[in-house]
């Protein structure tokens, strides 16, 4: 099971921090992903990370921006959103799989999703 936090409303510019929490004992075997769906759109991926955490992806779009990362020991992984825009308003949501991938079928488990609103 996967509990997303930490979203909320931002101006521009501002950052925030989101967490995604596991519950189980193989966490750490387990490529985690960040994927968002804005109104109107399709989920579309963000970040991915892969079990040991030596492995990252991003989105063109979030490129330099975001940061992914995870403490196994703590069953989370996390997504630091600096220099937010207008246009990272979404829904987030983590997701956990047997690989990185930036294609929403190759996850198994995700969490509930956590909403993220970026003002101008």
């Amino acid at each position: 099971q996967l509990q997303a936090s930490g979203g909320g409303l931002v101006q521009a510019g501002g950052s925030l921090r989101l967490s995604c929490a596991a519950s189980g004992r193989t966490f750490s075997s387990y490529a985690m992903g960040w994927f968002r769906q804005a109104p109107g759109k399709e989920r579309e991926y963000v970040s991915a990370i892969s079990w040991s955490g030596g492995s990252t992806y991003y989105a063109d779009s979030v490129k330099g921006r975001f940061t992914i990362s995870r403490d196994n020991a703590e069953k989370t992984v996390y997504l630091q959103m600096n220099s937010l825009k207008p246009e990272d308003t979404a829904l987030y949501y983590c997701a956990a799989g047997a690989h990185m991938s930036i294609y929403r079928a190759q996850y198994d488990y995700w969490g509930q999703g956590t909403l993220v609103t970026v003002s101008s």
